[in-house]
């Protein structure tokens, strides 16, 4: 009995679809009563979608505090860290314990030999943790204070 809640639709009681993968790679599953629509961008049928956590990987890298095995794991905002596996956390008495070692993981950068159109400067390409690509002014940059763009705004998105 308790299987079939797990695989049935909490707001109409019929049974959930496949597992799908989005564009950045999360995994979800939806009434199947209801789809997507992407002409409308709109919902037909039921709405409901169950998002599915990502498993944490272990890495072949090291904790550079305690040595153990460290794991690559995404935030429920999508943003990917490596932390050490021996770090736990208890929900009843909202505690971590073992070794505290986390790194965001950050887009690489890497210089290209071309100019850019707006400017004159060097152009960069960047790839972020998620895949996503582009090719963007080596000026370019953000001021966390005001919140706003500095430098040049040229900006190519790679496919």
């Amino acid at each position: 009995m308790e299987e079939n809640k797990k695989n049935s639709c909490p707001k109409c009681g019929s049974a959930l679809g496949e597992v799908v993968v989005t564009k950045s790679g999360k995994k979800l599953q939806r009434c199947s009563t209801g789809s997507y629509n992407k002409d409308t961008r709109q919902v037909e049928g039921c709405d409901y979608v169950k998002w599915l956590a990502e498993e944490p990987v272990q890495l072949d890298e090291k904790c550079p505090k305690c040595s153990a095995p460290l794991l690559m794991t995404m935030t429920r905002f999508g943003k990917k860290m490596k932390k050490c596996s021996t770090n736990k956390w208890d929900p009843k008495t909202k505690t971590a314990s073992g070794c505290d070692f986390f790194e965001w993981v950050k887009a690489t950068v890497t210089e290209l030999d071309e100019i850019c159109p707006t400017c004159g400067a060097h152009l960069v390409k960047v790839e972020t943790p998620n895949g996503k690509r582009m090719k963007k002014c080596s000026t370019s940059g953000w001021d966390k204070e005001t919140r706003s763009a500095t430098g040049c705004n040229y900006i190519e998105w790679l496919k």
